[in-house]
């Protein structure tokens, strides 16, 4: 009997969802005796083409982190939806733009304007800036993908059929959402898999310094506060 098959890719994202995978530890031996990994570009040598050649719905989970920033993300995550029974949205960045969502803040032109030509460690005295298509001394005509208006997160790309926390997700919680995934025994679409049952607060050893109710009035960032670390975060306005 084949196994099922799974795959993974990383969109606009620092890489600690993949690390995160890799984190599994010996657990990670475990997945690939259970299933077929079929597109991993951090860590197998599979291309995109390799993709288009399998029949369509033929992967049975695709987990995709990062947020969605250049087409070529766009057109990635469209085929893996084509080629896969469930795709999920892993990670933080893919479920609701995390981190490089701050991005939206600024439009396209400024964020290029400002790491190509303002940033004080920038010296680009002729001003050049990536272009989508560039005439190479071979006479080769090199390309690079669009860096969208927008960043998006996975499910206003693609329909997505669950969510896995975390930034990144601990190895607990994905080892968790994978034995879901492979068991059969799915939740309604749209839940988020590998949850834990208990918040953060239950495990942190300040928990003891935390009030029953708590009201934050005024949220402030950890460079403008020198928090006391014997003292529940939140009493102090920071967010853990």
């Amino acid at each position: 009997m084949d196994k099922p098959k799974v795959a993974l890719y990383w969109c606009a994202s620092c890489g600690g969802c993949e690390e995160a995978v890799v984190d599994l530890a010996e657990k990670i031996l475990e997945v690939v005796n259970l299933v077929d990994i079929v597109f991993w570009p951090v860590a197998m040598d599979y291309k995109i083409e390799d993709v288009e050649q399998l029949p369509d719905g033929s992967i049975t989970a695709s987990l995709i982190n990062g947020g969605i920033r250049l087409n070529e993300h766009e057109h990635v995550v469209k085929l893996l939806r084509k080629k896969s029974k469930l795709v999920v949205a892993y990670g933080a960045c893919s479920a609701w733009g995390g981190v490089p969502g701050l991005a939206n803040l600024y439009s396209r032109e400024e964020i290029l304007r400002y790491v190509y030509h303002e940033a004080p460690t920038v010296e680009n005295p002729q001003k050049i800036q990536p272009q989508l298509k560039t005439k190479a001394e071979e006479g080769i005509t090199l390309e690079l993908p669009e860096f969208l208006p927008r960043l998006l997160p996975l499910d206003l790309v693609v329909d997505v059929d669950y969510y896995i926390p975390g930034c990144p997700p601990t190895p607990e919680v994905t080892w968790k959402a994978i034995e879901t995934l492979l068991s059969g025994n799915l939740p309604a679409k749209g839940s988020v898999l590998g949850a834990l049952d208990k918040s953060l607060c239950y495990d942190c050893p300040l928990n003891e310094t935390k009030p029953e109710k708590v009201l934050i009035k005024d949220i402030k960032r950890p460079h403008e506060v020198i928090a006391d670390p014997s003292k529940c975060l939140l009493t102090q306005g920071l967010a853990c």
